[in-house]
């Protein structure tokens, strides 16, 4: 055999193959994912959230609003994983 003829034969058996894995593919059917999405628990309501979204219909207005301002601070706390801040006091003896 030369080497043309072992370069078609082995292009052949690849093109072969890969028809055979695309069939195969093709006619399998997909089984169920065997797990299920965690569902929302109804019953309990973060009260940060529902902060979040009144300070959200304010709109504009909410960045001028004390209460959001400490949302917000809460929120990115949570989300950078810091401890709460602790209240601003000014410290005596300074």
């Amino acid at each position: 055999m030369d080497g043309k003829m072992l370069a078609r034969l082995a292009a052949v058996v690849f093109v072969a193959i890969a028809v055979t894995a695309t069939a195969i593919e093709i006619t399998r059917k997909e089984a169920p994912p065997s797990w299920q999405p965690a569902s929302p628990e109804l019953s309990t309501r973060d009260p940060l959230r529902d902060a979040q979204r009144r300070c959200q219909q304010l709109g504009q207005a909410a960045a001028s609003d004390t209460d959001c301002m400490q949302v917000w601070a809460e929120t990115r706390d949570r989300f950078l994983g810091r401890s709460p801040r602790p209240s601003a006091q000014p410290q005596k003896g300074r």
